[in-house]
């Protein structure tokens, strides 16, 4: 789980970057990106919620969990790095919540 959770949010995030960028010009993220980000961040958790087979809120939860770390990353400079971290401790969270919701062996 923790692997294609992954692997679908990078996949989205990456996606949903590429066509934002496309689409608006760059003074729209000056002024709208502390609301697209974190919009577009839980639009692809609902997406890998889907995907995998896991609960839309306890997943929104976890990514809004997880993207706190890279509201540093953003400050510092570094964005694409608070992305990675955010997408690795949301899979983290992801693998977890699969693990809590899955029936005890016999």
């Amino acid at each position: 789980m923790l692997w294609r959770a992954a692997a679908v949010q990078t996949l989205g995030v990456a996606l949903l970057s590429v066509a934002l960028g496309l689409a608006l010009p760059h003074s729209f993220f000056d002024d709208w990106g502390w609301l697209a980000g974190p919009g577009a961040w839980a639009v692809c958790a609902l997406v890998t919620a889907r995907v995998v087979r896991l609960p839309a809120l306890p997943t929104l939860a976890g990514a809004a969990l997880a993207g706190l770390p890279s509201v540093v990353a953003v400050i510092v400079g570094a964005h694409w790095l608070g992305a990675v971290v955010a997408i690795g401790v949301f899979a983290v969270w992801c693998a977890r919540l699969a693990r809590d919701r899955a029936p005890a062996a016999a």
